[in-house]
C-alpha cells in the first residue's frame, strides 16, 4: 500500500448501498449489508434478469481475458474490479500465462480490503485505490506504474462499470484518456448494460434506486453509444454483442429471457 492510500480515509458506510456489494449479491456472495441487498431486491423485481446478468458478464471476462492471453498479452489492468469471486482476472490469465501480471483498481473500502487479503500472496497483483472518474490518476499511479509496463501491450478490462458514469461525454473520455497511455498491441475488454425490453418508467425507478448509492447513479445505453467507445479500437468478431453471444464456449450458459435489461460487451485491439 503506497502513502497516498494510507492517507485516504477507509470509511465503510453499512445503509449506503454499494454496487460493488450490489453485485456481489447479485452473483449469489455473502459479503454485503442489509441495505445492499434492500436495494438489490428492488432492482431485481424491476429487473428479473438481474442475476443472470451478473453471471453472464463474469463469463465474458473469462473468455475475453483468455483471448487476450492466447493473442500475446501479459499484463491487465482492471478498473472497476469489484469484489474477489471465482475466476477473477489474474486467475483466468495465470492459467494460461503463469507470469501475467494484473494491476486491479477500485476505489470502495470493503472491494479493496478483500482483494488484498486474497491476493496478499500473489506477487503478480497489486490492488490500487483509485476511482475511474480520475483516469489519468489511474494510469499514472505509482502502483500501477512499478507493476505494469505500459511500453508493452496492456490488457484493459472495464467490464460492467462505464454505465454507472451517467455522463456520456465523460465516460468516452475515460476510456479515450487510459487508451492514449497504451501501447500498439493493447487490447480492451467492454460491457455495458442496455435498456432491454424494460419500460421507460422502469428505468426510471432502477435509476432511482442507484441514484441512493455511493456511486450515485447508472444510465442503459444504446449499441452505437456503446461502439464508440472502441474509438482508435479495431473490434474483434463478432463486435458488439450480447455478452453470451461474444465467442460462447463449452462453458457457456445460454439463459432463457426473462425480462429485463440486456448487458452487451466486445474486445477491441490497438494496431
Amino acid at each position: 500500500m503506497t502513502e497516498r492510500d494510507r492517507a485516504q480515509p477507509w470509511v465503510v458506510d453499512p445503509t449506503t448501498p454499494s454496487v460493488a456489494r450490489m453485485y456481489d449479491y447479485y452473483l449469489g456472495g455473502k459479503d454485503n449489508f442489509a441495505a445492499d441487498r434492500e436495494a438489490a431486491e428492488k432492482i431485481i423485481k424491476l429487473v428479473p434478469n438481474a442475476r443472470e446478468i451478473a453471471r453472464s458478464n463474469r463469463a465474458f471476462l473469462r473468455r475475453s481475458v483468455r483471448v487476450m492471453v492466447e493473442s500475446g498479452v501479459d499484463q491487465f489492468l482492471d478498473i472497476g474490479t469489484g469484489l474477489p469471486t471465482q475466476e477473477n482476472v489474474h486467475q483466468v490469465a495465470q492459467r494460461v500465462n503463469p507470469d501475467a501480471r494484473t494491476a486491479y483498481v477500485d476505489n470502495d473500502p470493503i472491494v479493496l480490503a478483500h482483494a488484498r487479503a486474497l491476493l496478499a500472496d500473489n506477487a503478480r497483483t497489486v490492488v490500487v485505490s483509485a476511482d475511474m472518474r480520475d483516469p489519468q490518476g489511474i494510469v499514472d499511479h505509482p502502483e500501477v506504474r512499478a507493476h505494469l509496463d505500459f511500453d508493452r501491450p496492456v490488457g484493459l478490462l472495464l467490464l460492467a462499470i462505464l454505465h454507472f458514469v451517467v455522463d456520456d461525454a465523460e465516460s468516452v473520455e475515460i476510456v479515450r484518456t487510459v487508451r492514449r497511455a497504451l501501447a500498439p498491441g493493447s487490447m480492451v475488454a467492454i460491457s455495458h448494460i442496455t435498456p432491454g425490453d424494460l419500460s421507460e418508467e422502469d428505468i426510471r425507478r432502477g435509476r432511482d434506486v442507484y441514484t441512493a448509492t455511493a456511486t450515485g447513479g447508472i444510465i442503459p445505453r444504446t449499441h452505437a453509444r456503446i461502439r464508440s467507445y472502441f474509438e482508435g479500437f479495431e473490434l474483434l468478431a463478432p463486435g458488439v454483442v450480447p455478452v453470451e453471444e461474444w465467442r460462447p464456449d463449452p462453458e457457456t450458459v445460454i439463459l432463457p429471457h426473462r425480462g429485463g435489461i440486456g448487458i452487451v460487451g466486445a474486445v477491441g485491439t490497438i494496431s
